[in-house]
This record gives C-alpha cells, sequence and structure tokens, in this order.
C-alpha cells in the first residue's frame, strides 16, 4: 500500500477528475461559485455516486496545498506503491522513468505527464530526500501520476542494481555524457532512463551503476535544461526509437 502523502491530497479540476476516476477520492470540497459551470457540478455529482462526501464552500485555498486549486480539493486515499518486477512488467519492452532524488514536486508531475504522453507507464523514485509525492506534484501531472505504475524504494543505487538483474539496461542523462540521447542504440531495449536531480545531476553512486551516460545536446548559450525539460526530450526519445509515436 502507498505511504501516507503520495497523491492522500489532490488539488486542481483535471488533477482530482482522474483521481476520482482512479476511485481513491474520500472527500470532495468544491466552491459554490465554481457550480456555475457544469463540469464542476458534473464532478461534484459523479464524486456523490462514487460514495465520497461531498462538501460545497465559499473557498477552498485555505484547505489547499498549491497556490491555485481551481476551486476544487479532494482528499483521497493513497496511491498504491508496486514492486520493482511490476514497474518492469509495465511495458513491453520494460520503459522505466527513474528520478534520482528530484527536489521541485513540479519537476516531477510535469516529467511524469511527458512520460505518459510518451508511452511510459512506470515510476520509480526515492522514499527519503527527494520531493514528496504530493498535492503540487499531482497537480502538475494533469492526471497522468493516476496511470503510472510507481514504485518507491530506499536506494536508487540499489534499485538500479536490481533492474540490471531483471534485464533492464540502465541510461542516465548528464551533461558529461560523451555519447548523446538521441539516435542511442539501447532505447528500443528494454530500458530505464535516469533522471538526475535540480542542479546536482546524478549522485556518484547513481551514474555508477548506470550502463551508459548519455547527453542532450542544446546550444552553449544554456547552461542546461530544466529536469522536466530533459525528462521529456529523452522519453519521446525512446517513444521515436521505438514507433510508439509518429
Amino acid at each position: 500500500m502507498g505511504r501516507a502523502g503520495i497523491g492522500d491530497s489532490v488539488e486542481g479540476f483535471h488533477a482530482v477528475s482522474a483521481a476520482l476516476a482512479a476511485g481513491r477520492v474520500v472527500t470532495l470540497n468544491v466552491e459554490h461559485r465554481r457550480l456555475n459551470r457544469p463540469e464542476y457540478t458534473r464532478l461534484a455529482d459523479d464524486a456523490r455516486r462514487a460514495g465520497a462526501h461531498v462538501a460545497f464552500v465559499d473557498d477552498v485555498r485555505d484547505g489547499a496545498k498549491t497556490s491555485a486549486p481551481q476551486g476544487v480539493v479532494a482528499e483521497c486515499r493513497a496511491k498504491e506503491t508496486v514492486t520493482l518486477e511490476a514497474v518492469v512488467a509495465a511495458s513491453d519492452p520494460a520503459a522505466v522513468l527513474v528520478f534520482d532524488h528530484l527536489e521541485d514536486q513540479r519537476n516531477l508531475g510535469a516529467a511524469v505527464r511527458s512520460a505518459v504522453a510518451a508511452g511510459f507507464r512506470a515510476v520509480v523514485v526515492p522514499s527519503r530526500r527527494s520531493a514528496p509525492i504530493g498535492a503540487a506534484a499531482f497537480k502538475a501531472a494533469v492526471g497522468a501520476l493516476e496511470v503510472v505504475s510507481i514504485a518507491e524504494v530506499s536506494s536508487i543505487p540499489e534499485a538500479l542494481r536490481r533492474l540490471e538483474a531483471l534485464g533492464v539496461w540502465r541510461v542516465g542523462l548528464d551533461g558529461s555524457g560523451e555519447r548523446s540521447l538521441f539516435g542511442f542504440e539501447l532505447l528500443t531495449e528494454p530500458v530505464a532512463i535516469v533522471v538526475g536531480a535540480e542542479g546536482a545531476g546524478l549522485h556518484r553512486l547513481t551514474a555508477e551503476r548506470c550502463d551508459a551516460i548519455v547527453r542532450i545536446p542544446h546550444d552553449d548559450a544554456v547552461e542546461s535544461l530544466n529536469a522536466s525539460v530533459a525528462t521529456s526530450l529523452a522519453v519521446f526519445e525512446v517513444a521515436r526509437a521505438r514507433g510508439w509515436v509518429s
């Protein structure tokens, strides 16, 4: 079962709608003034039919965890986590996104949104010293976190060792990489794309457990790419190499 904090509070219309569709919403708070929009009325009706407690309030922002909850906040059952074996089995061949201690929830959510759009359905995150997967992450993911399998691990280097034993190639993203991401031959194989923290990049032990470190070529006028942007480019290059998108 997922620990408290993984999606137990969800905000924003699309994120809440996705949590409701996933059967996780327990309590739904909706602002009165939003009910002049039919999509909010339908959301409240759907939540009530699903057995959730629905409350209409003047303002949800006092209890919100993000700055723009869009008039709706849901308290939810925590999202269940899965094993590494399950994330490997989520697609064929395996396509796993591994986060090496991202610090910004919004980056994590945006990265997962891009990954799902590219066809990824599996994510590995550390249980300590990284951004929590909370309301800001779910809002930035715009529903994408509901459709991915999440494995939470105590050690990313150890998880990479286990992924190797499961037949998955480990490809780290870092500006120091000698090979370009684009056209890299391992992307058509069972692969884990490993994304480092904002600024710090991949930790040393994490990089040592990767089979290859690749870079994203870009103009020298920009020092580096945002973590979610780099992830987007990587997952879509995997999708392009595999013919998942055209």
